[in-house]
């Protein structure tokens, strides 16, 4: 879970979902990320298996990453989840609004 918590996880998998991506298509689509931050999460989840990194072996280097097996199945839950978050959103918000008011009135 510490993995997917974190800022980026979730943006990289979504766009690498869509299809294997370039580096720089990653940096570009995933907007705000840093290099440096976008190739740490890279390396992080390819390290968990959850992504792979395609180098082509050409010059210049054309490296490219895509789902795994086991991310596509990861996937797959995030997108239950997001269904469940959007059948649910008005729910939630009420829930919040709720406990908001009553703070307020014991404070």
């Amino acid at each position: 879970m510490a993995l997917l918590a974190g800022k980026w996880a979730l943006p990289i998998l979504t766009e690498l979902a869509r299809g294997p991506v370039r580096n720089n298509a990653l940096l570009r689509r995933i907007e705000g990320v840093s290099q440096k931050v976008l190739t740490q999460n890279l390396r992080d989840l390819e390290r968990s298996g959850l992504i792979a990194r395609i180098d082509h072996g050409t010059v210049p280097p054309n490296v490219e990453y895509r789902l795994t097996a086991l991310g596509h199945s990861l996937d797959r839950t995030l997108v239950g989840l997001d269904r469940w978050a959007e059948r649910h959103q008005a729910a939630l918000a009420e829930a919040r609004a709720q406990h908001d008011l009553r703070r307020v009135e014991t404070e």
